[in-house]
């Protein structure tokens, strides 16, 4: 497969998207926040938005090229894009929405996406996991050398984003193509992207597996993103790494050497619930909640899952005592961007 690389620079109101990216016959998700700028990259690829600067090419074939003032148009790039609403035609049929984007009848995609038998249904009688399907199977047609996926979970309710999940990830396998998947969700990205690119304020800030972004974040915001408690604090230099003295009281070690003001990352799963009366950090229960087996603690700064078979917390207004291994406890900037 041909290499993709992406190299743009592209003005928005309030800051200018610089994005590099090389990909093979993978996906690469990218989260972020809000107007980070993850649909402006999609849009500049599918020639939807001319860059101010760079250079889009699949292996030899040049997208664009500000340089040499090349900008192929988006009919002519070999491009399927799932936009962020499915963009479905509301008066034609499943079969008619397909056929749109190849110029032929496509049985073959119907079939394979397990749409056959909805052919002949219009859009507004499908539910929100067959119209995605739908929407998958145009952009399909149109026989594509690289894909963009635009959120597409964003319309899609709790059961039925699971099971649509399971299935694209199923057909991404399949294609191998190079793929560029925009989602808000963390859980999503890792479960359907080979590398996860954090975005923010039209910069890549990080860029790895999902398993690098767990273990070693940037900052503040890659922390947060992939679900970790944030707290701030000040850090004392210890033998094992450092203390650090939170915010609102207690304390947690770490074995990051730091000192002064800091942010600290610690993500639910690694937090256990233990006696009060021992603990250097407690905090108050505010609610309890079943999750996929296991228990969801929410407490006034933290939030901490309890495994299955583990201790039951006491009722909202309780007191609880916390504890982390030093080595779950990420020591960062005392600044959200640093």
């Amino acid at each position: 497969m041909d290499l993709f690389a992406v190299d743009i620079t592209l003005p928005r109101r309030s800051f200018d998207l610089r994005v590099e990216l090389r990909l093979g016959a993978e996906t690469i998700a990218l989260v972020g926040p809000s107007g980070s700028g993850k649909t402006s990259l999609l849009r500049a690829v599918a020639g939807l938005e001319r860059p101010h600067a760079g250079r889009i090419a699949l292996g030899d074939e040049v997208w664009f090229d500000g340089a040499r003032r090349i900008h192929v148009s988006p009919e002519r790039r070999r491009v399927g894009y799932l936009p962020q609403d499915y963009g479905l035609f509301p008066h034609l049929t499943v079969a008619a929405n397909v056929a749109f984007a190849s110029r032929r009848e496509r049985p073959d995609l119907l079939e394979r996406l397990g749409i056959a038998h909805l052919a002949g249904v219009l859009p507004a009688q499908l539910s929100g996991g067959e119209r995605q399907r739908v929407a998958l199977a145009r952009a399909l047609a149109r026989e594509p050398r690289v894909l963009l996926l635009d959120e597409p979970f964003g319309a899609l309710d709790a059961i039925t984003r699971q099971h649509v999940r399971d299935e694209l990830g199923d057909a991404l396998q399949n294609l191998r193509l190079p793929t560029l998947l925009v989602t808000h969700a963390f859980d999503d990205a890792a479960l359907l992207a080979k590398r996860i690119g954090v975005l923010d304020r039209g910069a890549v800030i990080q860029l790895g597996s999902a398993a690098d972004l767990l273990a070693e974040p940037n900052n503040v915001l890659v922390a947060a993103l992939t679900g970790a408690n944030i707290v701030s604090g000040t850090a004392t230099p210890a033998r094992f790494g450092s203390i650090v003295r939170l915010a609102g009281g207690g304390e947690l070690r770490s074995a990051t050497a730091a000192a002064g003001g800091v942010q600290v990352a610690v993500h639910p799963w690694a937090l256990e619930l233990s006696d009060p009366q021992s603990s250097p950090l407690t905090d108050t229960v505010v609610s309890v909640h079943p999750d996929r087996g296991a228990l969801v603690v929410r407490l006034t700064r933290f939030t901490v899952h309890v495994p299955p078979n583990g201790d039951v917390p006491m009722p909202a207004g309780s007191t609880v005592g916390l504890r982390a291994a030093p080595e779950d406890v990420r020591v960062l900037g005392d600044d959200a961007g640093s």
